[in-house]
């Protein structure tokens, strides 16, 4: 009995203390929903029903809902359809013509010997998209830039089509030589690294990742820190910033002079 009279409405403790609490949960929703978001003045309000849905994190009527656009360009090309997968003999016979232009950074076969990259070999797409991303503003360098202003599609497709058609330099990693660094075969996957191989070329290739086989080891260096830094953004959904922002300083300087190594002038076949 003595319980029944305590929780009965007949109680004054009961019925106040239901009261008091009332009137907190009222003044905490009228301070919360109304008179705060009502008091900063960054907030622009039309009615008490859009005070309350803005607190609330709701929609407000007429509020256009416009997408979050990245700070810096991003590419352009479509990957898969970028270049042709059919050799074209006329493409490949314009774009010798065009490489010329480019041989004294790139070499006369597509071979650098001036730290810029080896394009001999290289895949199509990639030479496409790079030359497309300079010319849009995505990618910028003080050479490349320029020089790709004047370009219409139809020369990046024909060199593109060119340098795939020269031949590659290949791996030298012969038996007995310094073993490849784990990033390269294995990765670090705890750190969401796959190994290198497996987009570049030597285990499998994805679509637009380039061949680094035979790169220059100051070119990969700086390019990777480049990716770090950010000043570098064309990578499709950030996939290189990604990963070069999980290596390790040593790990970058490995694989760099892993796929920098060549053969010794009087072994090579060039």
């Amino acid at each position: 009995m003595n319980g029944d009279r305590l929780t009965s409405f007949r109680n004054r403790w009961t019925l106040t203390s239901v009261f008091v609490t009332a009137a907190i949960f009222v003044v905490a929703a009228l301070l919360g929903f109304v008179l705060l978001p009502r008091l900063d003045a960054r907030e622009q309000v039309v009615g008490l029903w859009d005070t309350i849905c803005r607190a609330a994190g709701l929609p407000q009527r007429g509020e256009a809902s416009e997408p979050v656009q990245p700070g810096y360009k991003t590419s352009l090309v479509k990957i898969a359809t970028a270049v042709s997968r059919t050799r074209n003999e006329e493409a490949i016979g314009r774009g010798a013509t065009l490489a010329q232009q480019c041989a004294i950074c790139h070499g006369p076969t597509g071979i650098s010997r001036a730290d810029s990259p080896n394009l001999a070999g290289q895949y199509a797409s990639v030479v496409y998209k790079q030359l497309r991303d300079f010319k849009d503003g995505v990618r910028v360098n003080a050479v490349m830039s320029p020089f790709t202003a004047k370009l219409t599609e139809r020369d990046m497709q024909d060199l593109a089509a060119y340098y795939a058609f020269l031949p590659r330099l290949p791996g030298f990693h012969p038996a007995g030589a310094n073993p490849a660094p784990r990033i390269v075969v294995s990765g670090a996957p705890t750190r969401g690294i796959a190994p290198c191989g497996s987009c570049h070329g030597t285990i499998e290739n994805k679509l637009g990742s380039p061949w680094l086989e035979g790169q220059s080891e100051l070119y990969l260096k700086t390019q990777l820190q480049a990716f770090v830094s950010g000043s570098r953004q064309n990578d499709i959904s950030s996939q290189m910033r990604n990963v070069a922002r999980a290596m390790t300083p040593e790990e970058i300087e490995e694989a760099a002079r892993y796929y920098a190594n060549q053969p010794p002038p009087y072994l090579s076949t060039e």
